[in-house]
């Protein structure tokens, strides 16, 4: 019914589009529309909500910027109110943002984030069927489930921030714009949102005013306006930069800059670039990882030529320092529990800072990173601590969290939820050498027979074409978002049941830079427990945990529960009893689907009834094969006995099916079979909708095995004959 009453309409975006909308039923009636300016050659888009829609496009074409859009994309249905077009506006922004297909001119900040009659039930599946469209016109291009899972959506400035950062994006404002501090300290433990904030006051200090909206601030709107404009009066060019000190989150966040509308990449900076430039603000993000002088290696150089380009004593400084100097007015992201290594600079010279005259400090105390709240973040510290006292093992409905006694189901567990979700990866303590790094053909970590090595890249491994077959380490994975972490704690790490207290090996440390003028064991120490601290915080749904060393791993096995492994024999086969269909029983056809290829010619017959699971019991829809290959591994082993319910129609967009390829149909041998995740792109036209392209994807741990597309007349030979349910056996 939502298809049929939505309606997208484009017009040439000039005086004629006042033609168009005369025409357009909603549109010259007054309703609320959502609509698109965009421009293909260059790129450029801007996303806008009214109920008076000729006046809006007058007002845009008298704009010097919008007026050189070319095309006008306009969202209308009778489902929509004023309520619904403001969260679809608000979407668009978000995932167009997201998506990367065109850069905004969008400067709002506080989008709409509101609850209203039936935002869930309806609303949320219209913008779905919006998105679709506009994917099928070139205006969008990602899945909306891609785009959830991008760094460029994750940090994207076009968002709703909590109280709390507000309160916190408000104390720097006052700063700024009154001179009351020079330095700004926002601290904040790992998925605090620090990151975002950073993104969010320079997307507010450089956009356009006009196109803002402060509403979400309530009651506050004006103090957060005024002093914006108090700073833009006093810093008409502003000249700023953000300081990211580890250049692979620097590189995406230079990524995320380079797309947002007002910001450029540029201004994106690492700390040696500090020491040539003065600035009016710069804000630092991860300042805890800024660095002085001891374990640089080959950074030794361009360090000492910085500390001498300032005055400063190479010894006793730091990049630190370097900001302090360079900065009319600084803004500082800290965290001391994610310092993990001796070239951090030191917690104590934060805490000097912080005692300052010159120095506000804002704190930041609520989790939304991880979905187990504040309450797993303080379960870790107090593991990692022994802290915990003897209640039990931690639970929660909203976060998974596992300990499992073999590499290899922990291994298969990330693969399925990679499958499932997205952003699912392996990552370890540094307790083994790098020896793939000299010679990509060896091995680095060797566990219950199973080789893997350590990540091949340095720069955005995470996103990186091999990075679910590697093992990523500290450096590769801080400031990142995983869906879900596999975490190996090597055998640098122990656990002293006597005297109660987690314990380092020194000996199985394998970073080099991590160790060195390290002299006291308790200061190595707490850089470890802070490597290990900030992995188990990375994943936003789960995290598991493998433990090599024994003694550590019977600590650990008190407080976190222990993944069992679900042994599925043989399907149960009724004999001696008579089975009764959809009640307790399902059909087993002999057809040996093939996730690969399509399997050869064959007719199916029904050959058994087997046990059906009681989750299922009471439907009549299921049927049962068996499915042979390696291309769907990541969820379907080789061989297994899966359930599929009968295809009767609807979506099948993400879902695992079984197809049936009818080409080459023959009466004596059948048809050919697979089994694969359906992906379909469709269009519309006075016919109504039909299918440009399916695409039958393999979700293989074997990169060998690649997408089947079919088009135009091969799509009449696809018939989808079953939805996968489960492993049976």
């Amino acid at each position: 019914m939502i298809r049929a009453q939505l309606q997208n309409n484009q017009y040439k975006f000039g005086e004629s589009v006042f033609e168009g909308i005369k025409e357009n039923h909603y549109a010259k009636n007054l309703w609320p529309v959502v609509y698109i300016l965009s421009d293909g050659n260059t790129k450029l888009a801007y996303v806008g909500e009214t109920t008076d829609a000729y006046a809006r496009m007058s007002t845009h074409l008298k704009n010097h910027d919008k007026s050189r859009l070319t095309s006008v994309h306009l969202i209308t249905s009778d489902k929509f109110n004023k309520s619904a077009t403001l969260d679809i506006e608000s979407n668009l922004i978000k995932y167009m943002s997201g998506d990367n297909q065109f850069r905004l001119l969008n400067g709002n900040i506080g989008l709409a984030n509101h609850n209203y009659y039936q935002k869930k039930d309806l609303y949320r599946e219209l913008f779905h069927v919006v998105w679709d469209r506009l994917r099928a016109e070139g205006i969008a291009q990602h899945s909306l489930e891609h785009i959830d899972n991008s760094d460029l959506f994750k940090y994207s400035p076009y968002k709703s921030l909590t109280r709390e950062q507000s309160m916190g994006l408000l104390q720097i404002l006052k700063s700024l714009a009154n001179g009351t501090h020079k330095n700004t300290l926002i601290e904040g433990g790992s998925g605090t949102g620090k990151t975002i904030l950073a993104v969010f006051l320079f997307k507010m200090l450089s956009g356009n005013l006009q196109d803002f909206s402060f509403g979400e601030f309530g009651s506050e709107e004006n103090k957060f306006l005024d002093l914006v404009r108090v700073i833009r009066k006093k810093h008409p060019d502003m000249k700023m930069a953000l300081v990211v000190p580890m250049a692979s989150f620097r590189k995406t966040l230079k990524k995320i800059f380079k797309n947002i509308g007002g910001l450029n990449a540029n201004m994106v900076i690492g700390p040696a670039e500090v020491a040539r430039n003065k600035y009016d603000l710069l804000v630092v993000d991860e300042s805890h990882r800024l660095r002085r002088r001891v374990n640089l290696g080959s950074y030794y150089g361009g360090f000492d030529k910085a500390c001498s380009r300032l005055k400063l004593d190479k010894h006793k400084s730091s990049e630190l320092d370097w900001v302090l100097i360079q900065s009319e007015k600084t803004v500082l992201f800290y965290d001391a529990a994610q310092s993990i290594k001796p070239s951090d600079v030191r917690k104590e010279d934060f805490d000097k800072l912080k005692k300052s005259a010159e120095t506000e400090v804002f704190k930041l105390k609520s989790q939304f990173r991880v979905k187990g709240d504040n309450d797993y973040v303080e379960f870790v510290d107090g593991l990692l601590n022994g802290r915990l006292d003897s209640k039990g093992p931690f639970e929660t409905d909203n976060y998974e969290l596992l300990m499992f006694d073999s590499l290899k189901d922990m291994i298969s567990m990330i693969r399925q939820r990679e499958s499932e979700y997205g952003l699912a990866r392996l990552m370890a303590g540094y307790s083994w050498e790098w020896k793939s790094k000299k010679n990509p053909s060896e091995f680095d970590i060797n566990i219950e027979g199973i080789n893997l090595k350590w990540n091949s890249t340095s720069i955005d491994w995470i996103n990186s074409r091999n990075a679910l077959e590697e093992v990523g380490c500290i450096h590769t994975t801080q400031g990142y978002d995983l869906n879900y972490a596999g975490l190996i704690f090597g055998n640098e790490i122990t656990y002293d049941p006597l005297n109660d207290k987690i314990v380092i090996r020194p000996e199985n440390y394998f970073d080099r830079n991590g160790k060195q003028t390290v002299s006291d064991p308790e200061e190595l120490k707490a850089f470890i427990v802070n490597i290990y601290k900030t992995m188990m915080l990375r994943g936003i749904m789960g995290t598991y945990i493998y433990v090599c060393d024994p003694e550590l791993r019977e600590y650990f096995r008190n407080y976190i529960p222990l993944f069992e492994k679900e042994e599925k024999g043989d399907p149960v086969i009724f004999s001696g009893q008579e089975p009764n269909p959809g009640e307790n029983a399902v059909p087993l056809y002999d057809l040996r689907v093939a996730a690969g290829a399509f399997s050869e010619r064959q007719q199916p017959e029904e050959i058994k009834w087997i046990k059906l699971p009681e989750p299922y019991r009471r439907e009549s829809d299921f049927f049962a094969c068996r499915v042979f290959g390696e291309s769907m591994n990541k969820v379907i082993p080789n061989g297994a006995y899966c359930l599929f319910r009968k295809y009767r129609g609807g979506s099948r967009n993400g879902k695992i099916v079984l197809v049936e390829y009818t080409e080459l149909q023959d009466p004596d041998f059948g048809s050919h079979y697979t089994v694969k995740e359906y992906r379909s792109r469709k269009s519309e036209d006075e016919f109504g909708w039909r299918h440009e392209e399916v695409i039958l994807k393999p979700r293989s741990t074997n990169p060998e095995y690649k997408d089947i597309v079919l088009r135009d007349d091969e799509l009449r030979a696809l018939r989808v004959i079953g939805v996968f349910e489960c492993i049976l056996a």
